[in-house]
């Protein structure tokens, strides 16, 4: 079944979900920093608080949805293996995670994945499947594999288990700075913001959620607005995290019952909220990570004077890469 298939009822994940996965990953995940810099606070007029999963094992969030769901099998599926479709945060989080609990793993990247990511991914001892993500459907790959293979698929986003773990991140941002004014997370299929929407439901209620999209791929944004999953061709963007082409079933009902409103920003906003981090608070962050940040400093005007979260979803970048984008 797709991601975004929609033929049968499903049971949304809870806070409690969130609660759960909290402990699950204790001891397995980082509980990664909330760093904060006086600069970028003068220069935008709000404070901000930055929540760094660029800090966190392999380099982003997605650990902590991958070694939930991962940790959740039975004994048959951990004999079996998983598999995974991704473009390299999520293949390289469900290959560290079956690392750790000793089962085999298959993951279907794009050809033209981050190197870096792609030579994490085989160094956690993963098999890697290539496809062209341009003209080649990952999903189906997945699922013909998962068939031929009997192997469990863990998506990157569509998956109660890979949304509450994500959801951890917002939880324990909230548990150490309080309540939030708002929040602006990254979004590229929405496991990170369902999850994260859910934690601050919970634990900021008056908190205005916001999902933040690259410029050229706003799906999600246009699924927000009409009501219904909207598909488009895989986006041109820095932001390869978030090269998407539409909602799953889960992250559209949660998106559309928990946030606020779906913003964007373009790869330039990108590249200049880049160069804010590396110069000022010293953090390598990848374009997709810096969604959030490139949008609330959009909305600055709106928030000045407010306290104001920011996940900072991940780091995995090639340095060559990352210095060519600054140098622009």
């Amino acid at each position: 079944m797709s991601d975004s298939a929609a033929s049968a009822p499903i049971t949304l994940p809870t806070y409690d979900d969130v609660v759960a996965a909290s402990a699950r990953i204790a001891g397995h995940a980082h509980r990664t920093p909330v760093m904060t810099s006086r600069i970028l606070n003068d220069a935008s007029g709000m404070q901000l608080f930055f929540k760094c999963e660029n800090l966190q094992r392999i380099g982003a969030f997605k650990f902590r949805g991958a070694f939930n769901a991962l940790s959740r099998f039975d004994e048959e599926q951990r004999k079996n293996g998983v598999i995974a479709f991704s473009s390299g945060n999520h293949a390289q989080a469900v290959a560290l995670s079956a690392q750790l609990l000793a089962i085999p793993a298959t993951i279907v990247m794009p050809k033209d994945a981050p190197e870096i990511k792609v030579q994490a991914t085989k160094g956690y001892g993963a098999e890697v499947v290539f496809y062209d993500r341009y003209t080649e459907d990952r999903e189906a790959i997945g699922r013909t594999l998962a068939a031929a293979r009997n192997l469990t698929l863990i998506p990157p986003y569509d998956h109660p288990d890979v949304i509450s773990g994500q959801g951890t991140a917002a939880k324990e941002l909230f548990e150490e700075v309080g309540p939030l004014d708002a929040l602006f997370v990254c979004m590229g299929g929405g496991g990170l913001l369902s999850g994260s929407a859910l934690a601050a439901r919970a634990l900021a209620p008056d908190c205005k959620v916001f999902g933040v999209e690259p410029e050229a791929g706003n799906d999600g944004q246009q699924s927000f607005r009409t009501g219904k999953i909207v598909h488009i061709e895989t986006p041109k963007t820095i932001a390869d995290g978030a090269q998407t082409q539409h909602l799953g079933q889960y992250t559209f009902a949660l998106v559309r019952q928990n946030v606020d409103d779906v913003l964007t920003a373009s790869d330039a906003q990108l590249v200049a909220a880049m160069r804010d981090l590396g110069s000022y608070m010293k953090l390598i962050v990848e374009p997709t990570g810096c969604l959030g940040y490139a949008a609330a400093l959009a909305e600055k005007a709106q928030w000045a004077g407010k306290r104001v979260g920011i996940i900072v979803s991940g780091g995995n970048v090639d340095i060559a890469r990352y210095c060519a984008l600054l140098a622009q």
